[in-house]
């Protein structure tokens, strides 16, 4: 079995994230040398624990591993205060100590629970992230970020605690449906729109092959989107500049998200290709980009099968003005002023305080407007 590696140069906290088939498999291998003593403490969620922690844990009881796991509630809501508390009470129970690694099962949420977790542990212990979901594979395992939500928004309390490794299986992602696989497609479409139009307009092409199984297509599109997350986040670990160009589409997304109670009505890739819709539409009317843009935009996401529009979201949604107020608790807020991730054209994102709230609000009535006619 080969594997691609990306490799995050970031001094003395570099790591390898490994790209390929069958992964799973040969985790032992991949983690044994890591080890001072062989231990590890698997944090993941029942979902996948159902699935796939059997195969986890022989791979690396093979090894001579010891395993100890925890299997946390699936979804959004095991990302807060009470369940970062289990997770790092049950740690310290385990005796987890310094040297030790947790291991991160399963997507995002345990991903930036699993790592604020590690974070915390004793001022900081080594993590490594097995990303299950495609969204955790080709965005949220890579880049450090960690941490959970507040009532007040999402992700507003954390880290950045670098992991390891990470080991993104391709094949675990046969195992997802549908919905969740095109949630994890919307954090995709978003690299090859804020910096490389040749992979957007790959994506036209492929996108389908992508959606339907083909391994190869897979792994290009999990090894390219980690490749220019590596990029930004070597420039800018700790978003003072660039890496918030990874947010395009996340203001909107967020604001949604806490508006529809981080519920499963919207999971956040869906929000994701919303928000890049969104955020098309305003760079368009501020006169960033053409007209033409939003349109194309929307048509790929559109032949994918993914929500476009406000109006694709479930449900109640509050009005155009408490939207842009739950989009000011963002953390791209600086100084009190909300930045926007703009587009000069598809792979042109840029980051911009000159975006009036008037207009803002103007395409979010037109947008609610189509969920009442």
């Amino acid at each position: 079995m080969t594997a691609d590696t990306v490799h995050v140069p970031l001094g003395a906290r570099a790591y390898d994230v490994r790209i390929g088939d069958g992964l799973l498999q040969s985790a032992g291998k991949e983690i044994r040398p890591m080890l001072a003593r062989p231990r590890v403490a698997i944090l993941t969620d029942k979902t996948v624990a159902g699935l796939h922690l059997g195969a986890l844990t022989g791979a690396l009881q093979s090894e001579g591993i010891e395993v100890v796991s925890l299997a946390l509630p699936a979804g959004e809501t095991s990302k807060s205060w009470p369940f970062l508390e289990q997770s790092v009470e049950w740690l310290l129970a385990g005796r987890i100590e310094r040297n030790d690694i947790v291991i991160a099962f399963g997507g995002g949420v345990i991903g930036d629970l699993a790592g604020f977790a590690a974070a915390v542990l004793r001022r900081g212990v080594r993590f490594v992230q097995i990303p299950t979901t495609l969204l955790a594979q080709v965005d949220s395992s890579v880049g450090g970020k960690t941490g959970i939500n507040s009532a007040t928004g999402k992700n507003l309390i954390g880290a950045f605690h670098q992991p390891a490794l990470v080991l993104a299986d391709i094949s675990v992602l046969d195992t997802l449906s549908e919905r969740d696989f095109l949630a994890g497609y919307g954090e995709v479409v978003k690299y090859g729109l804020l910096g490389d139009a040749d992979f957007f307009a790959w994506l036209e092409e492929n996108g389908p092959a992508v959606a339907q199984g083909d391994a190869s297509a897979r792994r290009h599109v999990v090894r390219r989107s980690v490749e220019m997350k590596a990029e930004i986040v070597v420039r800018d670990e700790t978003e003072q500049g660039d890496r918030a160009l990874l947010n395009l589409g996340h203001t909107f997304c967020h604001a949604l998200e806490a508006a529809t109670g981080y519920s499963d009505r919207l999971l956040h890739g869906e929000g994701v290709a919303i928000g890049c819709a969104l955020a098309f539409e305003v760079s368009a009317r501020a006169g960033f980009c053409a007209q033409e843009e939003p349109s194309r935009v929307r048509a790929h996401l559109k032949a994918m099968g993914m929500k476009t529009l406000l109006s694709d979201i479930p449900g109640d949604l509050p009005g155009a003005a408490r939207l842009l107020e739950l989009m000011g608790q963002d953390k791209k807020v600086v100084d009190g002023q909300l930045r926007f991730i703009m587009a000069r054209g598809i792979g042109q994102a840029f980051v911009t305080k000159d975006v009036p709230a008037e207009l803002v609000l103007d395409v979010l009535e037109d947008e609610l407007s189509l969920r009442r006619s």
